[in-house]
This record gives C-alpha cells, sequence and structure tokens, in this order.
C-alpha cells in the first residue's frame, strides 16, 4: 500500500505513536471560550450537596469548581491532565478531613532530612523541640518519614501529630511512630504535599537536610515574603557550634541579601536557633500578644491580646509608618465582615493600610507588639 493510502491509524501504529494535530485545527489563544450552563452547575450543585445547607461563600466556591470541570470536558482536556486534577483534589480532599478536627489547635511543622540517624545529636534536637512543644499544647506535623520526621512524631506523640508522607519507590512508607495512625495522609505529589504541610501550621522548625529540605525551606520563605503565607515563626535549628545554618546565612547574606536579590528586612523572616529551649521560645513568643491577622478591604487587620495604649501606638506609627500606605497604625474594633463571620470578636485589634510589599517590616512589627506584654530576649531586636 503507498503512503498516501494508508489510514491514521496505520501510520500512528508504524511511527509508535500519534499522529500529531495539524495546527489548523488548534483553536487560536484569543478564541471566546464558551461559557459554563449555569442552569446545568446549579443542578449539579444541588445533587452534590443532597439538601446539606451551604453558606453562601462555600456554595460560590463549589460553583466555581464545577464551573471548571465544566470547562475542562468543553476543551476536552487530556486524560492525563485530568489525571493530575483529580489525584490532587483527592488528595486534598482528604488532607482537610484528616486536619478539620484539630483546627484550633497550633501546629509546628518540622522539616529536616530523612537520612538522620536516631543517635545523632541533631535527631535528639528535633525530638526533645516537640516534645516540648506538646507539652505547650501543641501538636507536631512532619512528612512522616524517617530521621528528622521520625524523630518529630517520637518526641511530640502520635497523639500530638500528624503525618503527610510522600509516596516514593525507593523509600518505606510511614515511620513506626504514625504508622496506622488516623491522622496520616499519604500523598502522590510533592506539591501537594507541600501545601498541607505549610497551610495547617502556625510556626515551622527546619533542621540541616539535603534538597528536599532546602526546597521546602525556601518555599516556606518564599511564601512569607511576598504575603502568600500568614505570618509566622521559623526557626533554622542546629546543634551548638553546628555550621550548616551559619554556613548558609554567610551564602544568603552575602549573595542575595548583599546585590539586593533580597531585602535586608527579608532576612527577618527566620532566626538561627541552637537549643530547645531558644527554638521554642522563638515559636510560643510569637503568639504572646499577637493571634491572627486578617484582611478587610484594602486593611489589615491584627488581632491582639492586649492592645496598645495611646503612647505605645504613637512609637508604633514612628517605627513602622514606612510600611503605611496611608493614614496609620490605628485600634480598631471588629468590622462588619468579622462580626458576621463572629471571627474573634473577643479579640483586641490594630489595623493599617499595609503597603503588601514589606514583609519582613510587618514581621518586626509583629515583634514589637509581642513586645508589649514579653520583652525581648537578650540578642533579640
Amino acid at each position: 500500500m503507498s503512503a498516501e493510502g494508508e489510514s491514521k491509524a496505520e501510520r500512528a501504529a508504524s511511527s509508535g505513536g500519534p499522529e500529531p494535530t495539524p495546527l489548523a485545527t488548534v483553536p487560536p489563544t484569543g478564541a471566546p471560550v464558551e461559557r459554563p450552563d449555569q442552569g446545568v452547575i446549579e443542578s449539579a450543585l444541588d445533587a452534590i450537596a443532597g439538601g446539606r445547607q451551604l453558606s453562601r461563600s462555600q456554595a460560590n466556591l463549589l460553583r466555581s469548581m464545577l464551573s471548571s470541570i465544566w470547562s475542562m470536558t468543553r476543551e476536552g482536556t487530556s486524560a492525563g491532565d485530568l489525571k493530575i486534577a483529580d489525584a490532587a483534589l483527592a488528595e486534598m480532599t482528604e488532607a482537610f478531613r484528616v486536619f478539620s478536627p484539630y483546627r484550633s489547635v497550633r501546629k509546628l511543622t518540622m522539616f529536616g532530612s530523612a537520612r538522620t540517624r536516631p543517635a545523632d545529636p541533631v535527631y535528639m534536637l528535633a525530638r526533645d523541640l516537640a516534645s516540648h512543644l506538646a507539652g505547650a499544647g501543641w501538636m507536631v506535623v512532619t512528612g512522616a518519614g524517617p530521621g528528622i520526621m521520625a524523630a518529630g512524631i517520637e518526641g511530640a506523640g502520635a497523639e500530638h501529630s500528624f503525618g503527610v508522607n510522600i509516596r516514593l519507590p525507593f523509600e518505606q512508607g510511614a515511620n513506626p511512630f504514625i504508622a496506622q495512625d488516623p491522622k496520616l495522609v499519604e500523598m502522590r505529589y510533592f506539591f501537594t504535599r507541600k501545601l498541607m504541610l505549610i497551610k495547617e501550621s502556625h510556626g515551622y522548625a527546619v533542621l540541616p537536610g539535603g534538597f528536599g529540605t532546602l526546597d521546602e525551606c525556601y518555599e516556606l520563605l518564599t511564601l512569607l515574603q511576598t504575603g502568600k503565607a500568614e505570618p509566622a515563626p521559623v526557626v533554622l535549628v542546629e546543634t551548638p557550634g553546628g555550621s550548616y545554618w551559619n554556613h548558609w546565612r554567610e551564602f544568603v547574606e552575602e549573595l542575595s541579601s548583599g546585590p539586593g536579590y533580597i531585602s535586608p528586612d527579608d532576612l527577618c523572616l527566620y532566626r538561627i536557633v541552637t537549643s530547645v529551649e531558644d527554638a521554642a521560645r522563638e515559636v510560643l513568643d510569637f503568639y504572646c500578644n499577637y493571634h491572627s491577622c486578617r484582611w478587610v478591604g484594602d486593611l489589615l487587620v491584627l488581632r491582639l491580646q492586649v492592645a496598645p495604649n495611646q503612647r505605645e501606638l504613637a512609637e508604633l506609627n514612628a517605627e513602622f509608618g514606612d510600611i503605611v500606605s496611608a493614614g496609620s497604625i490605628r485600634l480598631a474594633s471588629p468590622f462588619p465582615p468579622e462580626r458576621s463571620d463572629r471571627d474573634l470578636l473577643e479579640l483586641q485589634r490594630v489595623a493599617l493600610r499595609f503597603d503588601r510589599v514589606h514583609y519582613g517590616r510587618l514581621r518586626q512589627l509583629i515583634d514589637a507588639l509581642n513586645r508589649l506584654v514579653v520583652p525581648a530576649a537578650p540578642g533579640r531586636p
């Protein structure tokens, strides 16, 4: 048979793969996108909800998700791409279910090498830090593997621990301290795993490790630097006399901060410590007065246990006026959206039009608010 007489299927079989789609059949980038049929979306939402009462926000977000599924269906999204979307959504759904009952409990995520042995002083330091924080009412989240991850769960105890495990072909499953525990989540993708390790926690401890640990550390600092994660304490932990984080700091300060790739204030987003006591103090003191924050329109609202008095407020404005885009740092009562959600109405508040750029300076402002109730530790500004 001549080449002209071959079918597309025969040519695909003989070449070892499908025939490429002619460029002429690919929709142009600027082609109008078909809008979802709202009647279909509403019917699907009603069927999925099954009579359950949903808040307005929940209903709107579920409509948005169903509209995304509509678009993927209409645009002929490949099976491979759908597989990624399906697995990622399933993994997040399971993680949300596991963490949901414990949302009111403070948590620390611990990162570090999977190769650290139990006899290593770094392992012991991680274990003791986790134990200390569990004693203070916190829970500990790790990647559920061996090494530092096992140390964190061993120290905190399974009842105070979560594991977010990644399935890898060259490593065993979850460590014995968390295996079979209902607070263990198994994941296929690193990106969903890192999302949960960061999203669900209120503080972070990073111990020496390899590429994976450094990847997690840099992503965490990037999220804090850009405001994609809420302000939180980060301790880079090593044993007394260790050089891992000090060498890292030299690199960051000389080759990133020096040329201006990051701002000097960004160095305030973490602290290097060499003891359980210093690490725990850095984490716990971050919440001694500061509680949480929320955006209300263009105002950043910082919720506090104790509000500054007028003299202290004037000092805060003098020191941190550079990060206020308009107006001043001022005392505030709960705003209407907060009252509607009954969102921590019992707490005090200060509000400012934060410039959304200088998150290192925002961390310094939080430190200043915390010093209203706890003086700064020696060597800490």
